[in-house]
């Protein structure tokens, strides 16, 4: 049997995978296993959340150079980009605000405490092991920012003998990167250290208008250049059976050139860093205690560079230290009871004053699951109580019930918030103190089956309906002059995703509905901003003994980029190419034509798009 509280103590990289089922004399089944949903380890087949797992070998496969890549065709969620490589992508995920969604890497929660938004353009791909995507409310579990779902990505994690790896990449506009790492394990100790590089000359990001502050500002007719410098190194120590330590760090520099104007910059430097400490033990078999530190910084300076010279104008830093407890009771075989509590403490500093530049939060939470088939439930509560904001509670429950072998069915409702940003509360001339925290209900009907017997397929499919509504949604008040909670939305939808194997062909598919009214006054009926009403993805993949080729399709419907729909952005479909030979055992040769139709297209209003791009990826690794 699976001991789920220790597996997800753990913190498992990407790349493992525990037995589903195990006979002497029959094959080995595998099964993916995934911690976020419930902070625990279970059976991704089995969990009852909408759940996306991308591992290490299909961010290969797909040849990905962002998370934002990645996510783009994950069911459920929508991306609005603001240029090319490096610029800000927001996250939609179930049709709520882009800051309605939590980002963690290693447990570790990251963002800005200003803004309220993660910078995802700015993870290095080449340091992500596995990215787990929980779409639903989780704030039983997390806290704040979990409305929508919760991301989580896990860096690499040495395995096996030791060895080093080497990336060496270019391409379209003007793109070069590389990477190295050194990875392994032995009987107590494994680690993972690596580094990466990237610079692109970008693209024209904007096609602004010539008065400032219209659109995405001041129109340069230049392109835009990026370039990233990264690190990271995840290491573990197993002392005993009953205690182990687990260390990670990532840290990024960037540089990023955007069009704007003498008061709001047009270059910026960011830091982003992430750094998590964890002790797993098991003073006795049932019990597993999980204690964990985490530290994440955020820092972006602006400039406004006319000619050679550059102008320094902002700088907004926040950081943020956790501490957390965690208790996994295994009360049976089929109980598992989960205590914890975790505090975290946010501090922002720059060149904006503001009211309080310090808040924190405590939350205690505990979750109840029980599986005895055909029957699964999962019961979570928590209550957070926040210096600045007093104490809000939320819970989720869900039912399981498993109608035939491989088919199954769930229900789900669970309670969300969102606390209002720094900048919602303070910002001169439009913060507020007064604010509530933005609060969600959601419904969710799922099914889930697989993919075998007669169709001669492996795989699986599921379908999830959903309906959440949202109260006190913050925005700006034009007769108080200042943010206010003035809006409410309602917003249903339906997902489905399918993936099957067969030989050597590989195909899956998603398809998002979504129907995101905006429910406000004076704006009853309208569509929330930058979210496609449908989006289809559709992978197909094939070996040819040392090759492989691939091609993935994917359209999006039209969206508006205005609360009153004035602005509409024209549907668009993307197709991408990629093949790969296997040189030998250590060596693969990657090529991938992104754009391949060169559509012209936008995600928000008069950002550019990368256009037709062609890559080449050179990947080394020690057999």
């Amino acid at each position: 049997m699976v001991d789920h509280a220790r597996l997800a103590a753990l913190g498992l990289p990407l790349a493992v995978y525990v037995l589903a089922a195990w006979a002497k004399d029959s094959p080995t089944l595998l099964e993916p296993v995934v911690i976020t949903a419930t902070r625990t380890a279970e059976f991704t087949a089995k969990t009852l959340a909408s759940v996306t797992v991308i591992d290490r070998t299909e961010i290969e496969r797909r040849q990905a150079r962002s998370v934002p890549d990645l996510l783009r065709e994950v069911a459920g969620i929508s991306i609005a980009r603001t240029g090319g490589p490096g610029h800000q992508a927001s996250v939609f995920m179930r049709g709520t605000n882009s800051d309605h969604v939590l980002v963690l890497v290693d447990g570790v929660r990251v963002g800005s405490a200003t803004t309220g938004h993660p910078s995802l353009a700015d993870l290095p791909i080449e340091a992500i092991e596995r990215i787990e995507i929980v779409r639903g409310p989780r704030s039983s579990l997390y806290g704040s920012e979990a409305i929508g779902g919760v991301i989580q990505i896990f860096t690499r994690r040495g395995e096996g003998p030791w060895r080093t790896r080497l990336l060496l990449g270019a391409g379209g506009h003007d793109t070069s990167r590389a990477a190295a790492g050194f990875s392994g394990s032995s009987e107590s100790l494994w680690a993972d250290l690596g580094g990466n590089i990237e610079r692109t000359g970008g693209i024209d990001a904007c096609r602004g208008r010539s008065e400032p502050f219209a659109g995405c500002g001041v129109e340069e007719d230049d392109r835009d250049p990026y370039r990233q410098l990264g690190f990271h190194l995840n290491a573990g120590f197993r002392s005993s059976e009953r205690a182990e330590w687990q260390f990670n760090l990532m840290q990024t520099n960037s540089r990023l050139a955007f069009d704007g104007s003498s008061f709001s910059g047009n270059r910026s430097r960011a830091e982003r860093a992430v750094a998590g400490l964890k002790t797993i033990l098991k003073p006795i078999d049932p019990w597993t205690l999980t204690l964990n530190t985490g530290y994440s910084l955020d820092e972006e300076r602006i400039f406004f560079r006319e000619g050679e010279s550059a102008h320094f104008l902002d700088r907004f830093t926040t950081e943020r230290t956790s501490l957390g407890m965690q208790n996994d009771w295994q009360l049976t075989s089929e109980q598992l009871l989960t205590l914890g509590l975790d505090h975290r403490e946010d501090q922002v500093s720059g060149t904006i004053d503001y009211q309080r530049a310090v808040r924190d939060n405590l939350g205690v939470f505990g979750e109840y699951q029980f599986a005895r088939a055909p029957w699964a439930l999962a019961l979570s509560l928590r209550q957070d109580e926040d210096s600045e904001l007093g104490g809000h509670g939320t819970g989720n429950a869900a039912l399981g019930y498993r109608l035939a072998e491989g088919l199954s069915i769930r229900l789900a409702y669970g309670t969300a918030f969102k606390a209002p940003s720094l900048n919602d509360l303070y910002y001169p001339d439009y913060g507020n103190p007064d604010l509530k925290p933005e609060r969600a209900r959601t419904w969710e009907l799922g099914v889930k089956g697989e993919l075998a017997g007669a169709w001669a397929f492996a795989g699986g499919w599921e379908i999830s309906l959903y309906h959440t509504h949202i109260d006190d949604l913050i925005a700006y008040d034009a007769e108080l002059n200042r943010a206010a909670n003035v809006r409410m939305a309602a917003i249903r939808g339906l997902e489905t995703s399918a993936y099957a194997k067969r030989g050597d062909w590989l195909a899956k598919a998603t398809l998002t509905l979504l129907d995101p009214e905006n429910r406000s006054p004076g704006l009853r009926g309208k569509l929330l901003p930058r979210r496609a009403e449908q989006s289809i993805s559709l992978d197909l993949d094939r070996q040819f003994g040392r090759w492989s080729a691939g091609i993935t399709l994917f359209a999006a419907g039209r969206r508006f980029d205005d609360l009153a729909n004035r602005v509409e952005l024209d549907p668009y479909l993307l197709i991408d190419l990629r093949a790969e030979y296997r040189i030998d055992r250590s060596f693969r040769l990657q090529a991938n034509l992104e754009n391949a139709l060169d559509t012209d297209y936008e995600t928000a209003y008069l950002y550019n798009q990368p256009g037709r791009a062609f890559y080449l990826t050179l990947r080394y690794e020690t057999p």
